[in-house]
């Protein structure tokens, strides 16, 4: 059975970066991430890492004052409080559906980008011309870490 209360990554992966909470797409993975991470238990799992940044870039939030947070056994539902309470600047619901819709259609935007987005959907399965953004990726690569053929 999944634990959400303290992730194993090493077992199952993160929720997806699709995943909303509060509007905020990509919340529910970090989340799992950060528990994950505070019990050793990230497994291949980076923390703040791209996808995390953006996050922590937009809310105007410290990875590490939130990472203390979560360490605090809150439940999804205290850290959505949390992170309202912590926005710098004060954002509305719209900016945050609108922010959240952007990070689910981000992509490479440079070459290098796309080479490397290519490279690691060739090593999935090379007939795979599904993947654009960095969340299908992500998802994609989830269900090929844990046994699934892409």
């Amino acid at each position: 059975m999944i634990n959400y209360r303290e992730p194993d990554l090493t077992q199952y992966p993160p929720r997806s970066p699709r995943v909303r909470l509060g509007g905020f797409a990509h919340l529910p993975r970090l989340l799992d991430k950060a528990r994950a991470f505070a019990a050793g238990k990230q497994g291949q799992y980076v923390w703040a890492a791209m996808m995390d940044r953006h996050f922590f870039d937009f809310a105007g939030i410290n990875a590490q004052t939130f990472l203390e947070a979560v360490k605090t056994g809150k439940s999804d539902g205290e850290m959505f409080s949390w992170v309202m309470e912590h926005l710098s600047p004060r954002l509305a619901q719209p900016e945050i559906i609108q922010w959240s819709g952007w990070l689910e259609a981000l992509g490479p935007g440079d070459a290098e980008g796309h080479a490397w987005l290519a490279e690691r959907i060739n090593s999935y399965g090379p007939n795979r011309d599904d993947v654009r953004t960095y969340c299908e990726h992500l998802d994609l690569d989830d269900y090929v870490s844990f046994g699934g053929i892409g």
